[in-house]
């Protein structure tokens, strides 16, 4: 636990902030102290809730003068714990909500930290531009929490992660110096990249207060398919299939299993099941093109060849938006839809694509062997080899005897990952999840220059300390 906030600290941070712009309110403070899976709740003296960058560098600089540590937060949507406090100064970007700019002919969006990814697609959409970015909880995440964590999703395959999609920053250093990077340039060989250090870092070297994001043109044409296959073998045969026949307009190939899809349909409202018959493997895909029906035209073909040649077993094409959204809800869904079984290991790893099938069997085989029972929900970006690998405790069992093995079980799963040159996480970070446990894998150089970067932008290492190394 963190040591307790001076008060004289506590007065300079209110007197900065003014009226508004803090919180010691317990029911105010309740719903950012808890992780949506229930899993972390944590602690704190004092919510900071700037509403400029300057407010930012003021409460970052008072901070790091007294050496009071931070955790800042933006939707309070991650999935490692990351972003709940224990102890720590609790610094919000729920109010820095300004969209500052958006410039089609530059495909450019400069939104503030705490502006939502459905904000950020619909000022897009506004200036008939794409922000390719997709995450199931695009409502609630914030363009700050998706920077600083180097979030996925579904259109990786095409678009690439968080990175990829950043042209510039503008964040407050860890003494309370801002840093204006919010360039527009696609092109700038200047030395160090230092919004790539920032982008990924889960804020230990900064907040983000503001992003240059990349926008795309909107597609003329998009199909998507709900696809029953017989495993992921046949799943990968296709994912090299759809690329070759598109030429590169795979924007999604996601993979789910039989259990995934059950525990939709009996426990997200609303769902039906798209094909007539149960299968084993499902593949989500979906294609886009800007000509006009090329994107039909090739998902057609797709699923021709892959019916004639025993890949697919059976499969729908959404007619409609509303059929479209449908069929991404089941994959969308997923995770909310586990909540009501029980306790649950959960892993996001990434593998060679070439090595998902290996890493299913391998894996699935080991967690039936430790738990005998237990339940493999497995559902993810196939694409990029990124699987959402999911042990639930056996049908009828205990959650605490479940949960109790966790760290053992996911050992088991994290060393099969590393052995296939894989990642113990491939979109949500370490947090304070998998901080302890990344060290196991990362190599003493790796983590020795990670550690002096660290030291040399937070000599106190104020910025959420418990995460990273």
């Amino acid at each position: 636990m963190t040591a307790p906030v001076p008060a004289d600290v506590m007065s300079r941070l209110k007197a900065v902030l003014g009226d508004g712009g803090w919180s010691q309110d317990p029911e105010r403070l309740a719903p950012k102290l808890l992780e949506w899976r229930d899993r972390w709740t944590g602690t704190t003296p004092f919510l900071a809730l700037p509403k400029t960058t300057q407010d930012v560098a003021a409460v970052v600089g008072i901070c790091f003068e007294a050496g009071v540590p931070i955790t800042t937060q933006g939707g309070n949507t991650g999935l490692v714990g990351g972003q709940i406090p224990q102890g720590e100064v609790l610094l919000s970007t729920e109010r820095l909500r300004t969209v500052r700019d958006l410039d089609a002919f530059d495909d450019v969006i400069v939104a503030e930290a705490g502006v939502t990814l459905a904000e950020v697609h619909a000022a897009a959409a506004a200036a008939r531009r794409r922000f390719p970015l997709g995450l199931a909880s695009e409502g609630t995440a914030t363009v700050g929490g998706v920077v600083s964590t180097n979030a996925g999703g579904t259109q990786v395959l095409r678009y690439g992660m968080a990175r990829a999609l950043v042209l510039g920053l503008e964040a407050v250093l860890p003494t309370g110096e801002v840093w204006n990077g919010l360039k527009r340039l696609r092109k700038d060989n200047t030395g160090y990249d230092l919004k790539q250090l920032l982008i990924g870092a889960e804020g230990t070297l900064g907040v983000v207060t503001a992003a240059a994001l990349k926008l795309y043109p909107v597609m003329a044409s998009r199909a998507v398919a709900f696809i029953g296959v017989a495993s992921p073998e046949d799943a990968i045969q296709l994912l090299v299939r759809a690329k070759d026949e598109t030429g590169g307009s795979v924007e999604a190939f996601e993979l789910m299993g039989r259990l995934g899809v059950d525990f939709a349909l009996r426990n997200i409202a609303g769902t039906r099941d798209p094909l007539e018959n149960p299968h084993p493997w499902y593949v989500l895909a979906e294609f886009a093109s800007g000509e006009p029906g090329s994107a039909e035209a090739a998902m057609e073909r797709f699923l021709g060849a892959g019916l004639e040649d025993g890949l697919i077993a059976d499969a729908v094409v959404a007619q409609t938006e509303a059929q479209a959204k449908a069929l991404w809800a089941i994959r969308e869904n997923q995770s909310p839809a586990q909540k009501p079984e029980g306790a649950t290991w959960k892993h996001d790893i990434s593998v060679p694509v070439s090595q998902v099938a290996r890493f299913l069997a391998e894996a699935t085989a080991a967690m039936r062997a430790f738990v005998p029972g237990a339940r493999v929900a497995a559902f993810g970006h196939v694409g990029d080899g990124n699987i959402h690998y999911d042990v639930l405790r056996p049908d009828g069992g205990s959650d605490a005897e479940h949960s109790a093995r966790r760290d053992a079980g996911s050992r088991i799963v994290h060393d099969l990952v590393v052995s296939l040159g894989g990642s113990i996480s491939a979109e949500h970070g370490l947090g304070s999840m998998k901080t302890a446990e990344a060290l196991r894998y990362k190599s003493p150089v790796e983590v020795q220059a990670m550690r002096a970067i660290r030291q040399a932008l937070d000599p106190k290492r104020i910025m959420n300390p418990r995460v990273l190394f």
